[in-house]
């Protein structure tokens, strides 16, 4: 289902979230150089900074989405980001059983899109400061500016702002953020 979700035309349509960065031929995530050329999960697995995140992606089976063709905005949090959820949370949504609940948890993070925080710096702007993207796994984020940064509020009411914007992928884009982004229930 998430696969039919993911290559959806009607989910193509440009969002808004980023921040203002400056633009390096092959930015440091997690400690490790992200390759333009090479895709999401080829990039992620190497950032010291997202080993909660691969493995979630591993266990929600959205390797092999995420390695597709694309385009796709993936909003990454940081092992921190997953920290900071209640205890027991990360264990209990990598359980089999919880497969489907992860997965709607990753595709709250995910564009089928290909969106540069200018982009979506300039849909904030044109929406008089609030942006809603809808994501893959159905969630409405709303995107905003503060003080040129970005930040996207979840259905829960909690707010991630981009720490590393526009590391270009070769499907796509991702944007580092501070939290994980829940949907509502």
């Amino acid at each position: 289902m998430f696969r039919s979700v993911f290559h959806s035309a009607a989910l193509a349509s440009i969002l808004a979230v980023g921040a203002t960065v400056a633009h390096a031929e092959n930015p440091m995530v997690g400690g490790a150089p992200m390759y333009a050329e090479k895709n999401i999960v080829e990039n992620a697995v190497n950032s010291k900074d997202h080993t909660t995140l691969v493995a979630a992606v591993k266990a929600a089976g959205l390797v092999e989405t995420l390695q597709g063709k694309g385009p796709f905005t993936v909003f990454a949090p940081t092992d921190d980001a997953f920290g900071a959820l209640p205890t027991g949370t990360v264990d209990m949504l990598l359980k089999p059983e919880n497969k489907d609940k992860l997965a709607k948890v990753l595709t709250c993070h995910v564009v089928a899109a290909d969106a540069m925080s200018s982009a979506i710096a300039k849909m904030i702007a044109d929406d008089g400061g609030a942006h809603d993207v809808k994501t893959v796994g159905g969630c409405i984020l709303k995107a905003r500016s503060d003080g040129g940064k970005i930040g996207l509020t979840d259905e829960t009411g909690s707010t991630a702002w981009v720490t590393i914007a526009d590391v270009k992928q070769s499907n796509g884009v991702i944007h580092v953020i501070n939290k994980v982004l829940l949907p509502k229930g």
